[in-house]
């Protein structure tokens, strides 16, 4: 497993709940990461992703986080902050992921750094599309991740950047 992990989460048929898991599509259709980013899909995989977080030094999360504006606010929650939202039911999995952290903890090491970049949502009922209103915001959440990323060492690259040279 690469140092980085870069997961997007969510329910991709409850509407905005997906939008971890667009951001995330969005980030790798436009954007060429470093071998030292591993990226993945988590959907709502709750305990499994232990086995995804061998090795790894950093976390970034992109998922929808309630509460916190009207939709389409991005929201940036860092270390203990993620736990706090996760207890006042802020995060939607059924796995709270500080949980997930301390279990693997217990196996081994946790990541020095967790950051979970997000947005509010409209709606959380069942639909395959974002709500208009996140949709037109998700370029902004997908470039506050790149600006996450890159304040962290890594080299993202845009696509044709990479094409061209």
């Amino acid at each position: 497993m690469a140092p980085i992990l870069v997961m997007g989460l969510g329910n991709v048929i409850l509407s905005d709940e997906g939008l971890g898991v667009h951001a995330l599509q969005r980030l790798t259709e436009r954007y060429a990461l470093p071998d030292e980013v591993e990226v993945i899909d988590a959907g709502a995989l709750g305990l499994s992703l232990l086995a995804f977080l061998d090795g790894v030094e950093d976390v970034l999360i992109i998922d929808a986080v309630h509460g916190r504006g009207q939709s389409g606010t991005l929201v940036r929650l860092e270390g203990e902050e993620i736990a706090r939202a996760e207890a006042l039911h802020l995060l939607p999995q059924d796995v709270r992921l500080h949980e997930l952290i301390a279990l693997h903890g217990m196996e081994g090491s946790s990541p020095r750094r967790m950051v979970l970049w997000g947005m509010a949502p409209e709606i959380s009922e069942p639909g395959l599309a974002l709500t208009p209103e996140c949709e037109a915001r998700l370029d902004a959440l997908v470039d506050a991740v790149v600006q996450e990323l890159r304040s962290w060492g890594v080299d993202v690259q845009p696509l044709q950047e990479c094409r061209a040279s």
